[in-house]
């Protein structure tokens, strides 16, 4: 299975650029995700912690 895909996908020009873009899209998100984790006002994340037990 993975060999018929990998075959279609060899053919495809420009491809290679795909895992790139996807990596870069998740390390930034996880990045910004820290960044505003630690920059957040410490009351507002104890009161989103304890949302679901409201």
């Amino acid at each position: 299975m993975l060999k018929f895909i990998k075959h279609h996908m060899t053919g495809i020009d420009g491809i290679e650029i795909y895992p790139i873009i996807s990596l870069s899209i998740f390390v930034l998100f996880f990045v910004g995700m820290l960044i505003w984790a630690f920059r957040e006002d410490k009351s507002k994340i104890e009161e989103l912690k304890s949302m679901p037990f409201d």
